[in-house]
């Protein structure tokens, strides 16, 4: 099977920044819930969580005690959580500080991965959200550095991250010292063939 690779890394300085689904869960709503709060608590967008949800007329009125379905993407989570796992500890073995995992990070990048295999492209510009830069900045990510590596082929966080390593450009990326967070998404085409991105950025106060 084709294995690709590649590699986008942004600089800017600021003067002032089907995925691999498993079965629905079922949220029963609480006092106080808000979409939001629904969707941060099982770190998912919120639209995904409205177009899952056909029956609320209303998004900005939900009710306790209301049933709602959130998409489970704990199969990916698990794939995309080994990759992160992975980048810090060869940034551990090389003294440098860890990435902290952003899931509003991942978000996007799983998106970016869906495209690449929706719109059968394989490039760091997307026909829909164009550039890493400006797909990050169009999702509310605000930030001072930010990089991207794309691969497509590899079935396991393990052998992504090998060919990554062993790429000097997306090795750089990967042990950048300019970032502080990473976020990484997977998706799989009917084939059984992944799509991985990688996203780095050191975020703005």
């Amino acid at each position: 099977m084709k294995k690709k690779l590649t590699i986008f890394i942004i600089l800017l300085t600021l003067i002032f920044s089907s995925s691999v689904f498993a079965a629905p869960l079922t949220h029963t709503v609480q006092p106080g819930d808000s979409m939001w709060k629904i969707a941060v608590k099982y770190q998912i967008g919120v639209s995904e969580i409205i177009d899952a949800n056909p029956q609320i007329k209303n998004p900005n009125l939900i009710y306790p005690g209301q049933k709602l379905n959130v998409p489970n993407i704990d199969d990916a989570k698990t794939l995309e959580n080994e990759v992160i796992r992975l980048v810090n500890v060869e940034r551990a073995n090389r003294g440098l500080e860890l990435l902290k995992s952003n899931w509003q990070l991942s978000r996007v990048a799983r998106y970016k991965s869906v495209d690449m295999r929706d719109k059968n492209y394989f490039s760091h510009t997307s026909p829909t959200y164009g550039s890493p830069f400006k797909m990050m900045e169009d999702f509310g990510l605000r930030f001072s550095t930010a990089g991207e590596n794309i691969a497509m082929g590899q079935k396991t966080a393990k052998e992504v991250m090998n060919a990554w390593m062993n790429s000097p450009g997306h090795r750089s990326n990967i042990l950048s010292p300019s970032f502080s967070e990473i976020g990484v998404g997977v998706a799989k085409d009917k084939y059984g063939r992944f799509y991985w991105t990688q996203m780095f950025m050191r975020a703005t106060k």
